[in-house]
């Protein structure tokens, strides 16, 4: 049976690092029926240069195999104020997410998951998927995100309860402070990381047929 994986890029909001510099960050739904993902459904946000450096990063970790499609173009003249420019940029991202999810390969790398589904931060990403930290890709995976939508009012429900990398949420604040409390149980960690490897060099077994 063909497996699914959807994925959209919507509800642009402005955040404030200060009084005078300001960012938007989209949130990312996924929502797939497919063996590489280990969470079916989640939930996260993410800004325009952590989807430029997740591209860099895929492009590095497949060795050249792959051809990523491009990112919506930086512009010099884009504007927090313009819906138009916005809207552009929230579909390009789209576009670039699901034709990186047609990609097998691409499918098997660990900051791919991390970013869709995870509250990491890219550096915090970069060193997971690494294993350089005491939680692993599935745990990391299996702390934030949405359990289930099944339609729009249902969706807006279990946002105002799911982590937000920008939220004041005492649950949700530090996702990596929420996973030092995890055990480390070794036989546990190697069954849920049969489809997600915590290293970049791991592979799934996903064929390009199974999307």
């Amino acid at each position: 049976m063909q497996q699914v994986i959807s994925v959209w890029v919507r509800d642009p909001r402005i955040r404030k690092n200060d009084f005078w510099h300001a960012y938007i960050d989209y949130e990312i739904c996924l929502h797939t029926d497919s063996v590489c993902f280990t969470k079916k459904i989640s939930s996260v946000r993410r800004r325009f240069s952590e989807f430029v450096w997740l591209r860099q990063k895929l492009q590095a970790n497949s060795m050249l195999m792959v051809q990523l499609p491009d990112l919506p173009p930086k512009n010099p003249f884009f504007s927090l104020n313009s819906a138009q420019q916005i809207t552009e940029r929230m579909k390009g991202l789209q576009k670039f997410l699901e034709q990186v999810l047609q990609s097998s390969l691409l499918l098997s790398d660990s900051c791919l998951h991390l970013f869709l589904q995870s509250q990491l931060s890219v550096s915090k990403i970069h060193a997971c998927a690494a294993g350089r930290t005491h939680y692993s890709v599935a745990q990391a995976v299996q702390r934030c995100g949405l359990r289930r939508f099944h339609s729009e009012e249902d969706l807006q429900k279990d946002l105002g309860m799911s982590c937000d990398s920008d939220s004041d949420s005492s649950e949700c604040k530090d996702p990596e402070k929420q996973l030092e409390d995890l055990p480390m149980n070794k036989a546990e960690s190697a069954a849920s990381l049969e489809f997600i490897g915590t290293s970049q060099e791991s592979t799934l077994s996903c064929s390009s047929g199974s999307i």
